[in-house]
């Protein structure tokens, strides 16, 4: 699979790991390592709403075993 677990609910990541991961995508998809002072306002924006989302996410997950989230 493309994608892999990460994490579980015993061991959620930290908000410095989620910050840290928000921060490889958004440089990764705007090719960006570092932007200019011009654009550093839009990347730390998008950096923060992906960090929100992520933990949204995550605060709405259901645990693994659960049988509503394994469609029993």
């Amino acid at each position: 699979s493309q994608y892999q677990e990460t994490s579980n609910t015993d061991n959620p990541p930290t908000d410095e790991e989620i910050a840290l991961a928000a921060l490889q995508f958004v440089r990764k998809v705007s090719g960006y390592q570092k932007p200019s002072r011009v654009n550093q306002p839009a990347f730390e924006a998008a950096v923060d709403e992906i960090a929100s989302a992520t933990r949204r996410l995550l605060s709405q997950l259901e645990p693994k075993g659960n049988p509503q989230s394994d469609g029993l």
